[in-house]
């Protein structure tokens, strides 16, 4: 299974990005915290119907392909400025606001979801990243635009589905019938790492991507992954030995 924070796309959008590198996969191996978010509500939250996405095509279309009746904040700030009606009465009364990453917030948007929350519905987070790594840099990640509207509405998201959060390697082991406990999680980050900590899972930090090796051993013990990998030829032998025990 292949899991991300990037709460931007529909989870079959990462399979020809995944073949092109190699990668064995197909899009029912793939859990972004859009689609985490999405069952999480479905199967935890059976009282929410009706739900306002603050985010990108790929959240919306992941709500609803859960069975949610989904409005896009987009469209509840329009009706706001062309009908004069707050966020709530614009989105339809959702029972909860769902906030990931939306790279073209504006403020009504966030007056839209704040609004709801003040209104009574539930604030629910797909991930906190800070930031959000391009090519060239960094931009604004969904955990900025969590931020902003949990000012703005002076509430504090009741979860966060993302790393390093478990809920996201959960939904990920559950769609595939395994015990989360029973998985290796294999990430670069150290979010990834804590992560399967939360699930019981060994982790196996990759030193080819943000991570280095000297950072990975000052963390606390408690902190440090079960297992570290210099390149592919490592994770595999670390991987059989796993498989061994």
């Amino acid at each position: 299974m292949y899991v991300t924070n990037n709460s931007m796309y529909y989870h079959a959008d990462y399979v020809p990005r995944l073949d092109g590198v190699g990668a064995p996969t197909g899009p029912d191996r793939v859990v972004t915290s859009a689609r985490a978010t999405a069952l999480h509500i479905r199967n935890e939250m059976p009282s929410v119907r009706r739900v306002l996405a603050v985010g990108a095509g790929g959240l919306d279309r992941e709500l609803r392909e859960a069975g949610l009746d989904v409005v896009n904040a987009a469209y509840a700030a329009t009706r706001m400025s062309q009908e004069a009606i707050d966020g709530w009465e614009a989105a339809g009364h959702p029972a909860a606001v769902v906030v990931g990453l939306d790279p073209q917030l504006t403020y009504l948007r966030v007056a839209a979801a704040a609004d709801c929350i003040r209104a009574g519905a539930t604030l629910v987070a797909t991930n906190r990243d800070p930031i959000y790594p391009i090519e060239h840099g960094y931009r604004p990640g969904a955990g900025s635009v969590v931020a902003a509207v949990e000012v703005a509405s002076r509430t504090t998201a009741v979860i966060t589905i993302g790393k390093p959060e478990p809920h996201l390697l959960v939904a990920a082991a559950h769609l595939v019938g395994t015990d989360p406990s029973a998985a290796v999680m294999i990430g670069d980050a150290v979010t990834d790492m804590a992560a399967g900590r939360a699930v019981g899972a060994k982790t196996v930090l990759m030193l080819t991507g943000v991570t280095s090796r000297e950072t990975a051993e000052s963390l606390p013990d408690d902190e440090r992954p079960t297992f570290m990998a210099e390149d592919g030829q490592a994770l595999a032998r670390i991987l059989v030995d796993i498989a061994g025990r």
